[in-house]
């Protein structure tokens, strides 16, 4: 009989072997340097559930942010680097070891006031840290999360363009150059305003960059709702037993024109703003229920629902295009869930189409409760 990783041939047919061995992701231990109000702290996972309690303040929810931090480079939650480090002190590390589909891997970040963050993999420093997004799929689910809905378009652009780049680095290429030429082209108006000139043939050249990127991500965006909607769909009918009819739409301005016309029939607008007015950046995810817009007609419970529906979808849409089952962050769930809702969640770890799960709560016991009643190891974390 033999073994592999904590799999054994002789207990599962192969094909389902195979297909868990390719799905496995887990993060098995976690370093905090000098990492938000951490000066020095280090755990080791379970490979399903884990659950950091304690009181409001003692550093859960920066647990999970340096979690997430280990996928993106960057927090979740403050994207100021140097806002991430220790009062009193003047660097960070944040250090992760993964069991990827059966291999061991060892991702570091650290940063320096003063200095460029560095993100090393298995000891080697990633030249662009946009070659590291994907390589760790997780999806986080916080009360913050409500920034989606009250918040502007910028907010679902970032949550649209987050999805797409975990599973497509060529589009996280497109938009880094796009906002490239953007600010290119918006310095190039504001010049033009305050030396009092003009110069059509410069302009010209942003112009049709911007159309060239601006509509690989038009495209890509139209391809990745056609997808996405359907499963948001499944699961908000799952959460909400199908009370309500709910609708994600794609808005923007290039459904009715091409950029490079846009960007000509408004050129007098982008010289007396000294901004570029159209473009994919003006682009916006629209949520709708029952044919509203859920931040005016949405009750609270509504607007949970259609978010956690939102997040879930994304973990599916995620687990599709990577082969892998991503980390999944529930950050201080209790606080805006009720208990069946929450257990409706944490469930979804029972099926062994999930991985691993981390979890916030400030009442230890409660959440024991609602993870006993389902049938995986779990671990739990006191701060």
């Amino acid at each position: 009989m033999r073994e592999l990783k904590g799999f054994c041939f002789s207990e599962l047919p192969f094909h389902k072997f195979l297909a868990n061995f390719l799905k496995l992701m887990i993060l098995q231990k976690l370093s905090l340097l000098n990492y938000k109000n951490f000066e020095a702290q280090s755990f080791e996972f379970d490979p399903k559930i884990n659950c950091f309690v304690g009181l409001n303040g003692v550093g859960k929810t920066n647990i999970l942010d340096a979690i997430y931090h280990l996928s993106f480079g960057k927090s979740y939650f403050n994207p100021i680097t140097s806002q991430n480090i220790k009062h009193g002190t003047d660097f960070f590390v944040v250090e992760g070891t993964y069991e990827k589909q059966g291999l061991s891997e060892k991702i570091v970040i650290s940063a320096k006031k003063g200095q460029k963050k560095i993100i090393k993999k298995n000891g080697k420093v990633y030249e662009k840290f946009s070659e590291h997004i994907g390589f760790l799929p997780l999806v986080i689910i916080s009360p913050s999360d409500r920034d989606l809905i009250i918040e502007g378009s910028e907010t679902r652009r970032k949550f649209m363009d987050g999805v797409i780049s975990q599973g497509d680095p060529k589009y996280l290429q497109s938009l880094i150059n796009y906002n490239k030429v953007l600010a290119q082209r918006n310095s190039l108006l504001k010049y033009f305003t305050v030396n009092q000139t003009f110069n059509q043939d410069t302009l010209e050249i942003y112009n049709q960059q911007l159309h060239d990127l601006g509509t690989v991500i038009f495209e890509k965006r139209t391809a990745f709702l056609k997808q996405f909607e359907p499963i948001f769909l499944h699961r908000h009918a799952s959460i909400s037993n199908r009370q309500e009819s709910v609708k994600l739409l794609y808005d923007s301005q290039l459904h009715n024109s091409e950029l490079l016309t846009l960007l000509k029939q408004n050129l007098s607008k982008d010289r007396i703003t000294q901004y570029t007015n159209y473009g994919i950046h003006k682009d916006d995810l629209v949520f709708e229920i029952e044919g509203h817009p859920i931040k005016k007609f949405g009750s609270q419970g509504q607007q949970k629902s259609f978010l956690i529906a939102l997040k879930l979808a994304q973990f599916d849409f995620l687990k599709a295009q990577s082969k892998v089952n991503p980390i999944l962050l529930l950050d201080d769930i209790f606080d805006k869930l009720d208990e069946e809702r929450v257990a409706q969640i944490i469930t979804l770890v029972d099926n062994e189409n999930f991985g691993q799960l981390f979890i916030s709560d400030t009442h230890g016991e409660r959440t024991e409760n609602v993870i006993k009643k389902v049938h995986q190891s779990y671990k739990m974390f006191p701060l």
